[in-house]
């Protein structure tokens, strides 16, 4: 047989056993689900920045960063609700390179998926407790949902991963907002699709068991840009773009009609300091057209501490290993024009 049994995992109740979410933190999580819910379904009209690092790498950076956006969120509170991205599960287009802090905890060492699953939970834990940011972190395995599913408080499903039935049939058993991205051929269809799936309910196998759910009403569409034939990447964040989703969205029974625009990954064609204009592009979209701010709830932008990317032997410190990020000092500034740039 082709696979070599390393060990056996503990289950999701077990991490939760030696990790157990203090009533502090599930009461601050609580706060921000439903601060985040009213932006989804238009009860708020604040706007929604899903913010931090293409892949949370080093738990201290990780730390260091969400605790300047905390003191960020403070001055912009009657605005934005931030959400720091403490992705811990990196896809990966070939299947080659960092796979994320689940897989490797430690990037200079071997991976160990049994220790990542610890690093992974204390990680968000710390964000959390020390922070009050509950997280947002990205769906690569669905049957993994359950190890961190009492902190995060936004769920992304990834392009490469937005087709694949059961990601659309565990997000409907989620109780928070889901973003589902538009697939790397850049076919809306498909991501409409998936939300579709995942706002029905379904019976379905999960861990073992055979579940059912009720639908999430809050997932919503992510626009992340597309790649032709040729390689070469199409943006889709232009006004043209959002009143085409618009449209599509009017078209289908669907609730609680969400986009978010990542400004980075192919509508950014990765070059990290074009999210500054491609934000602001969407911010004047939506002044120009009310069909357009009240679909468009927010933005996701990759940040970290230092600006652009490094390999992983290059060891400096809150510098992204994977996709290229903006800089401190640029995302603070971006997120204080976008407080401004709202009506």
């Amino acid at each position: 047989m082709g696979f070599q049994f390393i060990q056996k995992l503990p289950t999701p109740a077990e991490i939760k056993e030696q990790f157990p979410l203090p009533a502090s933190y599930a009461a601050a999580k609580a706060k921000k689900d439903e601060e985040i819910r009213k932006i989804i379904t238009g009860e708020s009209d604040k706007f929604l920045v899903i913010i931090g690092p293409c892949s949370a790498d080093h738990e201290d950076a990780v730390l260091d960063y969400t605790t300047r956006l905390a003191k960020v969120q403070e001055q912009v509170a009657d605005k934005l609700v931030l959400v720091p991205r403490v992705y811990t599960n990196k896809p990966r287009t070939t299947g080659l390179g960092y796979k994320g802090m689940l897989h490797q905890p430690d990037p200079d060492k071997k991976p160990s998926v049994a220790e990542g699953l610890h690093a992974i939970r204390h990680l968000h834990m710390r964000v959390l407790g020390e922070t009050g940011f509950s997280t947002a972190d990205e769906m690569l395995y669905p049957e993994n949902v359950s190890y961190l599913n009492d902190i995060m408080s936004y769920i992304a499903v990834g392009a490469r991963s937005v087709e694949n039935q059961q990601h659309r049939l565990v997000c409907s058993g989620c109780d928070v907002p889901v973003g589902m991205k538009n697939p790397t051929s850049g076919d809306l269809t498909v991501m409409l699709n998936s939300v579709v799936a995942s706002q029905t309910g379904h019976e379905f196998i999960m861990r073992e068991w055979e579940v059912k759910t009720q639908g999430n009403p809050l997932t919503h569409t992510i626009l992340r840009g597309a790649v032709n034939k040729h390689g070469q990447c199409i943006p889709n964040y232009h006004f043209e773009d959002l009143i085409l989703l618009h449209n599509l969205y009017e078209e289908r029974n669907l609730l609680n009609p969400a986009c978010i625009v990542d400004a980075n990954h192919s509508n950014s064609n990765k070059q990290y300091m074009e999210q500054i204009r491609i934000v602001k592009e969407v911010l004047h979209s939506r002044r120009h057209s009310s069909e357009i701010k009240s679909l468009v709830k927010g933005v996701m932008i990759e940040s970290y501490l230092e600006p652009g990317a490094q390999k992983v032997e290059e060891h400096c410190y809150g510098k992204s290993i994977t996709d290229p990020c903006l800089g401190w000092d640029a995302s603070q500034q971006l997120l204080y024009d976008i407080a401004e740039g709202l009506e």
